[in-house]
């Protein structure tokens, strides 16, 4: 049977810790609890549950906070764990059927994050797979028979544990203030996959003012001649909404004309472009582009935007319109 050190971050929890750690007191062999700075019970909570709890000094980076608690880990894998995360019953079974049974050249193993829909998450779907649980030392393996090679890809497997998620409010004010801050420091470091989050954050809960600074990024981002287009079209619809907010119509016209002429509109730059008819009391063409945005292309940041936000306008330029 593998041994699993549990290792989660935390500041100020003390109103969801206890439920997380219930359901994984029992498969784990041992808890690591590192403190960013709580100022409530968080710690005297954690002490009831493992002795291993230790104060970090919070750096601005989550990864650095979860590297330091990975590298106090001492078992098999590492299971990370967020507070407002809670197994049931029936997956604190399976996972413990999981730790009898799991192979030991398994590098990876896949849990199912549920209840993603909740509290306006960066996620368009409630059930997805994540990486939960990770070897804590990786060994090198030589493959195939002749012309051997150094397995490099790690070993992955899902599972049907389903991990409810509960955060108790969403994170998208801190999370967009962090982007901001990266954008005027070194917006060259922002990672492709980190630029796709901050425009699903700013498609969920964006205000005015977060769009208008965004633009500074996704703006030139649009002139890149090495860009996917599946990163190009986020970058297209943010920087045309960003543009409209400041009053750059041109501008607007302009990232919304590309990403047509390119085959690159999306539910939410659709969305933009009907709304901006109705601002001009074109109620006609507005109806035509939320009908795209709702049936003709799809979402890339936010499933609202094809589904529930399109509709209710579509019903609303029909009554205007005496349909």
């Amino acid at each position: 049977m593998v041994t699993i050190s549990v290792c989660m971050i935390v500041k100020n929890e003390e109103d969801k810790l206890a439920a997380c750690l219930d359901g994984l007191k029992s498969i784990a062999d041992e808890i690591i609890i590192v403190d960013t700075g709580s100022s409530d019970d968080t710690k005297k909570i954690a002490a009831k549950y493992t002795d291993k709890i230790y104060d970090y000094k919070w750096t601005g980076s989550f990864a650095d906070a979860r590297n330091h608690a990975f590298g106090l880990a001492t078992c098999d894998y590492i299971y990370s764990a967020d507070a407002d995360e809670t197994l049931d019953e029936k997956n604190t079974a399976a996972f413990g059927r999981l730790k009898e049974v799991l192979d030991e050249r398994v590098d990876i193993v896949q849990m199912y994050y549920c209840n993603q829909l909740s509290n306006n998450t960066i996620y368009n779907f409630d059930k997805e797979l994540r990486p939960k649980l990770y070897k804590r030392v990786r060994g090198f393996v030589w493959e195939e028979a002749i012309h051997e090679a150094v397995r490099l890809d790690p070993v992955v497997i899902n599972c049907d544990i389903e991990i409810i998620h509960n955060p108790s409010e969403g994170h998208a004010a801190r999370d967009l203030h962090a982007f901001e801050q990266m954008v005027s420091e070194n917006p060259q470091n922002i990672s492709d996959r980190l630029i796709d989050i901050y425009a699903k954050e700013l498609y969920i809960a964006g205000e005015k003012e977060n769009f208008i600074a965004a633009g500074k990024l996704f703006g030139p981002l649009c002139d890149k001649d090495e860009i996917s287009e599946e990163l190009l079209t986020v970058a297209l619809a943010v920087a045309a909404k960003a543009a409209r907010y400041r009053g750059d119509i041109a501008g607007f016209i302009k990232y919304a004309m590309r990403a047509a002429a390119g085959n690159l509109m999306c539910s939410e730059l659709c969305y933009e472009i009907a709304d901006y008819y109705m601002s001009v009391g074109d109620v006609k063409e507005a109806h035509l582009w939320y009908y795209n945005a709702a049936n003709e292309v799809i979402p890339s940041m936010n499933i609202k935007y094809q589904d529930e936000l399109p509709n209710e306008a579509i019903k609303k330029c029909e009554q205007m319109l005496g349909l």
